[in-house]
């Protein structure tokens, strides 16, 4: 059974960039209800701790020096089947290869620099919520 919530990043370029706002309007405008909402600028240790699943991974280094590169914008998204829905709403990775409408399509730029990170299952969005929110954050 797939589960009604979901995590998402506006990554540094996209806030910087004053797409926040344009963004969230998305998502609001997909369904998504907004359950917990920060402004966050990760030190490169607190975003090698949250990729650290891509720790062997080749582009792991300047994955995490660029999300710590700038604010982000860290939300809790809730939805009935949020993972898949918020997965089509952003999106490929590489905004190239993006559907027309995508978050990624419209904001992306390159496969790093691709605006938003959406958890890719229901458990990683549990592990990536509680990373950023405490039980008293969230609704």
């Amino acid at each position: 059974m797939a589960g009604n919530i979901t995590f998402t990043m506006i990554k540094p370029e996209a806030f910087a960039a004053r797409q926040a706002g344009k963004i969230t309007d998305m998502i609001l405008s997909a369904g998504f209800d907004i359950t917990a909402m920060k402004i966050v600028h990760l030190s490169r240790d607190q975003a090698a701790d949250f990729y650290s699943v891509h720790r062997e991974r080749p582009f792991y280094n300047n994955l995490v020096e660029f999300m710590s590169s700038g604010p982000i914008v860290a939300a809790a998204l809730k939805k009935e089947n949020a993972v898949e829905d918020y997965r089509k709403l952003i999106g490929s990775t590489n905004p190239a290869d993006a559907a027309e409408g995508t978050i990624r399509k419209f904001f992306g730029t390159s496969i790093e620099r691709n605006a938003v990170h959406g958890s890719d299952s229901d458990e990683n969005a549990a592990i990536e919520c509680s990373f950023f929110f405490s039980r008293l954050e969230t609704v």
